[in-house]
């Protein structure tokens, strides 16, 4: 299986080498005019086998994630409608604009590329990650989707790079996602500290 993580983010490269350190075979999409600024991004991209296009990254994964900023996002879902829905996994990791009615970017990828197999995960922990969680405390993030069998493979894909991976029902639920993430940023905002906030799930 190759998964292609598209976005030239911080979250991209954090999970793209996460995966890679567990022997799974991951390619990058970025943007034709994206520099590469971080040491990270530099070293992948001395290799020739591993950064490409968007789209060309899409046609060589089987599981592609989204990752990328959201005034990118159309130029995924061009690449994405070229597809049949039985061709790939998509999983959503992104987080619309924060507003009192803010959309769902799931739905969003859904509806401009006209690809139904999207699923939502890993969008909790931001395309800034880690820089939000220096420490890698986070050990949760949560998903969510329609496709039992799909929902399985990214539980699997979440439980192998350490996380643990919390069902959060159907892709109906994709917005209460978003906006958990959303609560967790304004917290951090109105707290005025130099840290960040992030929600822990406890059963009792």
């Amino acid at each position: 299986m190759t998964l292609g993580i598209i976005g030239g983010t911080k979250l991209s490269v954090t999970l793209g080498n996460k995966f890679i350190s567990r022997g799974l075979k991951v390619v990058f999409g970025v943007r034709e005019e994206f520099e590469a600024k971080q040491i990270e991004w530099k070293i992948l991209k001395m290799q020739k086998d591993k950064v490409f296009g968007y789209c060309e990254a899409m046609d060589k994964a089987d599981v592609i994630m989204v990752c990328c900023e959201n005034e990118f996002l159309p130029l995924v879902c061009k690449c994405l409608s070229r597809y049949d829905a039985k061709d790939k996994l998509v999983l959503d990791c992104t987080n619309g604009k924060y507003h009192p009615n803010f959309g769902c970017n799931t739905r969003y990828i859904q509806e401009k590329s006209d690809y139904k197999r999207v699923l939502k995960g890993f969008n909790n922990l931001g395309l800034d990650y880690p820089k939000s969680d220096p420490l890698e405390l986070v050990k949760e993030t949560y998903f969510c989707g329609d496709n039992d069998f799909d929902k399985y493979r990214v539980k699997k894909l979440i439980e192998l790079i350490g996380f643990k991976a919390i069902d959060a029902g159907g892709l109906d639920n994709a917005p209460l996602l978003e906006a958990f993430y959303h609560l967790r940023r304004q917290i951090t905002h109105f707290k005025k500290e130099n840290v960040d906030y992030h929600f822990k799930l406890m059963s009792v």
